[in-house]
């Protein structure tokens, strides 16, 4: 297994620094599935989920708190809708509030500082790079490129990216920033160019129908109060700013949303909108993969105690870790660094110790 430790030489230095140990997602590996259908009609983006399009996609579930269903339902619900053509990846969404507000209005300004909604897209599922994007009830943006996710240390965000010929609309229901009436809440439209996502994509232009990329979604929600004209932050006895709620729509396990692995996985169908489809379910591959992941957390974790990294499972206390049948598993580790590589016929699956995954590399 010489031959393993060379394909991921890029992922030496990041091992010779290797962090401390690694806090893991508490819930079982279970995505949400969601099918984005065909736009047969490019939507209006303005906010308003009146287009024809709006009318026919389904639902996701509600979403739930971002450590997962073992935690207290949201306050106010939240939910979206996804479509797609050759051009853009559309996403809709419903955020229930009784208060809308904002005050950010500078692009790339830390938008989740006010209430927000956010979109996370890794198309290839190999968790470095991806693109996160967050807007708050002005329809200010800050969009952003991560080259790795953050537990990997170094200069990670790269801020000055943007969506080029992002398209976006709020429509709130009620009225922004007077407290003085009850709003029903506020909703978004974003059209993301497929255009702008061929710096992590596989191939550039539009999926194809069958493709499945790991998106997921965030809200994020302060408890506040009004003095005067301006929503203040509630502070808890340390008189810091109470922790804001974070509400998604696949699970993390984790209070972290830069766990790519734990999102969910939206497959691309070449269907219209509305058309009775069989739902998404996780494949033998999706399988592998969390397998592999279970490696690259242990090894992680190893790393800190040993001062080097694992060669066999029983090292790692993975011994319960069983690939599906006509899969076979190498391992490789030392000092600076590991590998992985799981196989089947010609296929390939290997992880690095960066965490990055790569299938037929």
């Amino acid at each position: 297994m010489r031959r393993l430790l060379p394909l991921f030489a890029a992922s030496l230095l990041g091992a010779q620094f290797a962090p401390e140990a690694l806090p893991l997602p508490g819930i079982p590996f279970a995505p949400r599935h969601y099918v984005a259908q065909r736009a047969m009609k490019a939507p209006r983006i303005d906010g308003r989920l009146d287009d024809e399009v709006w009318k026919k996609a389904a639902w996701t579930e509600d979403f739930v708190d971002i450590e997962g269903p073992g935690k207290p339902r949201p306050r106010f619900r939240t939910r979206a809708k996804m479509a797609w053509d050759d051009t853009y990846f559309y996403v809709a969404a419903e955020m229930e509030e009784p208060d809308v507000w904002a005050t950010l209005k500078a692009r790339d300004s830390v938008i989740f500082q006010d209430n927000d909604f956010e979109i996370f897209i890794d198309p290839d599922g190999s968790t470095s790079p991806y693109y996160e994007f967050e807007m708050n009830a002005l329809g200010t943006v800050w969009d952003l490129m991560l080259l790795r996710p953050y537990r990997e240390g170094g200069r990670v965000a790269v801020n000055g990216w943007d969506y080029h010929g992002l398209k976006r609309g709020v429509a709130v229901q009620g009225t922004l920033n007077r407290s003085g009436d009850r709003d029903r809440g506020w909703t978004v439209e974003v059209a993301i160019p497929w255009a702008s996502l061929t710096e992590v994509a596989s191939r550039s232009g539009a999926p194809h129908p069958g493709d499945r990329w790991r998106v997921n979604f965030s809200r994020v929600e302060w408890r506040t109060k009004v003095e005067g004209a301006r929503h203040v932050k509630l502070k808890g006895p340390d008189g810091k700013d109470l922790p804001e709620d974070n509400w998604v729509w696949s699970p993390q396990g984790i209070i972290a949303m830069h766990y790519p692995e734990m999102w969910g996985f939206v497959q691309f169908s070449a269907q219209p909108a509305g058309t009775p489809e069989a739902a998404a379910t996780l494949t033998v591959e999706d399988h592998v993969r969390w397998a592999l992941r279970r490696i690259y957390y242990a090894q992680r974790n190893h790393r800190p105690k040993a001062d080097r990294y694992a060669t066999t499972l029983t090292e790692l206390a993975l011994e319960d870790l069983n690939l599906p049948a006509g899969w076979t598993l190498h391992l490789e580790g030392g000092e600076a660094t590991w590998a992985a590589e799981a196989r089947n016929g010609n296929t390939r699956l290997m992880i690095d110790a960066l965490g990055v995954l790569r299938r037929n590399p």
